[in-house]
């Protein structure tokens, strides 16, 4: 974002983040939030609860500062940070209860974050974030590398730099880190710990604003009900597929693994043990921090599952009104029939087709054939001696079809059809022929494709040479036509 006078004066009026710091009663707000939702990770309190410690707050303050310090009653405070000009606290109800819940949101917890960051530490490490820079640059370097040959030469070096750790190792020269560096690296681990939590909020708070556009989009939808589940299961799909919502996915993947959860709670023993770490006096709850992730992205994939109960309620509804249409068309045509039953009208009332029987000889019927039985030889597998180079498995060419299908498919959610030029050129082929071959196969298999032999369109696609400069290759073909 740009810090110019423009933007930050626009922050400064609207932004609820900044409302916060410039209030009267930011030292009351922040330090009260913090206590209850921020330390014990606490992602929502209800409102007798929440009114309850926030009166014994109050209650002591008043007897330090006076009576008059703050006069208003404490859910009064409570549905002050809720309100709109506000907008510290989010005031919601949980389905199936009247009962007000409040959590916190992401501007408040992020101006919160920034307050803790205002103290001066006692020690300030620099070389854990130096380090954690730079293997993130390595793994960007080395996860984007395609050079078969490079990347086998880089996991030949770390091999050579592991054996010569065991040698020293084995030599009885054990490297370990010194108590400066473990503080280093625990601070920066307590600081990604709490980042992390704040994010799931922000998180949160994106699928449940995406929840909100859905329900106004529903409640206001007068059109056909296909319309309207192609429109909101388009935006669904775009949020999932996002950067945003692929990183959450693989993160949850991650923490709902048993062995991981297993292998987290171990080391955190383990450090939490070191004299260096324990001379730090560490908060209790980071014992059990990944259970902390858990909880806050259960809350998260909550807000998901509103919105598919959303959808599904909206159905429900619609099938309701339709099935009394249906009755209602039903009712009217035995009213006339009825009416009609004593004067029967004399001319013609309605078509119907003659009744037929469809007739399938017995022997039409192919005869039974046996299936052909494959012979499999039994021979014992022998280990071979050959050297074989293992580029040969990087160079193999593989397509993704999931890939292309739901490429697809995102393009038919604008239109009613697209060619496969037009795919191709939002999409260019990564594969080359072998990838315009999976196109035309799914046009054949998975989707509804018409092929206009009378117009030929030209494929471009770039291609790499022999000598390793990039060629573009073409492909003049029928027209092919994929449909909604």
């Amino acid at each position: 974002m740009s810090l110019d006078f423009a933007s930050l004066d626009a922050l400064r009026t609207h932004h609820p983040a900044w409302r916060l710091l410039r209030s009267d009663h930011a030292p009351l707000v922040a330090s009260f939030l913090h206590r209850v939702f921020v330390a014990p990770n606490v992602r929502m309190m209800a409102q007798a609860d929440l009114a309850e410690a926030l009166e014994d707050e109050l209650y002591a303050l008043r007897l330090q500062l006076g009576e008059a310090a703050f006069p208003k009653p404490a859910l009064e405070y409570l549905n002050d940070w809720a309100a709109a000009d506000k907008g510290w606290l989010r005031k919601f109800y949980k389905p199936g209860t009247d009962e007000a819940q409040f959590d916190l949101t992401p501007a408040t917890e992020k101006a919160l974050a920034w307050l803790a960051q205002l103290s001066e530490r006692q020690f300030v490490g620099t070389e854990s974030r130096l380090l954690t820079l730079f293997d993130l640059l390595k793994q960007m370097s080395e996860g984007s590398e395609a050079d078969p040959a490079k990347r086998i030469a880089e996991l030949h070096r770390k091999r050579d730099e592991i054996d010569a750790e065991i040698a020293q190792v084995l030599a009885g020269d054990v490297p370990l880190l010194d108590d400066t560096a473990l503080k280093d690296r625990f601070q920066q681990f307590m600081q990604g710990a709490r980042e992390l939590l704040t994010d799931f909020r922000e998180v949160e708070h994106n699928f449940r604003q995406l929840d909100r556009r859905v329900r106004e989009r529903i409640a206001l939808w007068d059109g056909g009900k296909g319309a309207l589940l192609e429109e909101i299961m388009g935006e669904r799909d775009s949020i999932a597929d996002s950067d945003q919502g692929k990183s959450f996915r693989a993160f949850w993947d991650f923490l709902l693994s048993a062995r991981r959860q297993e292998e987290l709670t171990e080391l955190l023993d383990r450090v939490l043990a070191l004299p260096a770490v324990a001379s730090l006096q560490p908060d209790t709850r980071t014992r059990r921090v990944h259970y902390d992730w858990m909880e806050a992205g259960e809350h998260t994939q909550r807000t998901v599952a509103q919105l598919s109960q959303q959808l599904r309620r909206f159905l429900d509804d619609q099938a309701w009104l339709e099935n009394r249409r249906i009755m209602d068309i039903l009712h009217g045509i035995e009213s006339k029939a009825l009416a009609l039953r004593e004067t029967a009208p004399t001319d013609q009332v309605m078509d119907m087709a003659e009744a037929g029987a469809d007739i399938e000889l017995p022997m039409e019927r192919p005869l039974f054939a046996l299936a052909v039985k494959p012979v499999i030889a039994s021979l014992a597998l022998q280990m071979g001696e050959e050297d074989v180079d293992p580029a040969a498995l990087f160079a193999q060419v593989v397509v993704d079809k999931a890939r292309l299908a739901r490429h697809i498919r995102h393009a038919l959610q604008d239109k009613a059809q697209a060619s496969l030029r037009e795919l191709v050129e939002a999409q260019p082929l990564q594969h080359g022929l072998a990838e315009l071959v999976a196109y035309l196969q799914l046009g054949s298999d998975a989707f509804k494709a018409v092929v206009d032999e009378g117009t030929l369109e030209p494929i471009y696609w770039q291609a790499a040479a022999s000598d390793g400069e990039r060629i573009e290759r073409r492909a003049r073909l029928p027209r092919v036509i994929f449909m909604r």
